[in-house]
């Protein structure tokens, strides 16, 4: 599955066990350009992420990750000093949902409405 050059991006959410949410952050602040500029999955070129959460790991490629976000993710800023950011809560029960509905093809009807989320 990741042979022939596939990168990765591992997350990690220490959250997550008390919510149940997985954070995607798309955008950071700047302090040098005093702006808001573009992160996280916004910018990713890795073929897949990693969530680690606590002794496990959910891999997503990153086009079912962004149809999931689409799809169910909460936009949210993250006020935590000094990295304010941007992004969306998704569910981890979500994210194994959109993983397994991709999986089952286009003649689901679920399926096709989170493959016409991807940008």
């Amino acid at each position: 599955m990741l042979g022939g050059g596939k990168t990765v991006e591992v997350k990690r959410d220490r959250k997550w066990h008390n919510t149940g949410n997985l954070y995607i952050e798309t955008e950071c602040w700047y302090l040098k350009s005093n702006s808001w500029e573009p992160s996280g999955l916004s910018v990713s070129k890795a073929d897949y992420w990693a969530f680690v959460i606590e002794r496990g790991v959910i891999l997503v490629p990153l086009d079912i990750l962004k149809s999931v976000v689409k799809a169910w993710g909460r936009e949210i800023t993250c006020e935590i000093p000094p990295n304010r950011s941007k992004g969306y809560l998704i569910m981890a029960h979500d994210l194994l949902t959109g993983i397994r509905i991709w999986r089952e093809g286009p003649s689901d009807a679920v399926s096709r409405f989170v493959r016409g989320a991807v940008q």
